[in-house]
C-alpha cells in the first residue's frame, strides 16, 4: 500500500535507508528526533512509502517548494528513491513516484525535477520510464 509516512515509521524507513548510499542508521538523539519532527510536520515535505506486511519496501521524497516564476506555481523536488533489495524490479519504487506525481499535481506544481547519483543506465532509463528526462537541464552539486 502507497501512503505518506507518519511518525511512527521512523524506524522502518531509516532501516530502508541503510541501504541507500550505505548510509548507517542512525544515533536516536534528540537531534535526530527534533528533525525528524521537523520533516514530518512540514505540510510541503512528503516522505512517500510503499508498506507490504508492515514492513516499508520503497519510498521517496517529495517536497513543494513555493516560487515566484510561472504564475508564482510551486515545483516539486524528488530525492532519496529506494526500494529494498529484495523487492527491486517490481514496480513498487514507481508506485511511489506516481504518487509523488499526484502529489505535484494537486499542489499544482509547474515541474517536477529529480536527482539521482546513479551512473548506471538500467536506473537512468526507469526514470525515464516514468516520465523524467535527461536532456532539458543540467544539475550542477556543490557539497557542503
Amino acid at each position: 500500500m502507497v501512503r505518506e509516512i507518519t511518525y511512527q515509521d521512523f524506524k522502518g524507513l531509516m532501516q530502508l535507508y541503510t541501504q541507500l548510499h550505505d548510509n548507517p542508521f542512525p544515533n536516536i538523539t534528540d537531534e535526530v528526533m527534533q528533525t525528524w519532527e521537523k520533516i514530518v510536520s512540514d505540510p510541503n515535505h512528503h516522505i512517500i512509502i510503499d508498506v507490504e506486511d508492515d514492513v516499508i519496501i520503497s519510498s521517496c521524497v517529495c517536497v513543494i517548494i513555493p516560487n515566484m516564476t510561472h504564475g508564482q506555481r510551486p515545483y516539486a523536488l524528488i530525492e532519496n528513491v529506494i526500494t529494498d533489495c529484495t523487492h527491486r524490479k517490481k514496480g513498487f519504487a514507481t508506485k511511489c513516484l506516481n504518487y509523488a506525481k499526484e502529489i505535484a499535481q494537486k499542489e499544482k506544481c509547474y515541474k517536477m525535477m529529480l536527482l539521482t547519483g546513479s551512473k548506471q543506465e538500467s536506473t537512468l532509463n526507469f526514470y525515464e520510464q516514468a516520465g523524467y528526462n535527461r536532456k532539458d537541464k543540467t544539475a550542477f552539486i556543490q557539497w557542503l
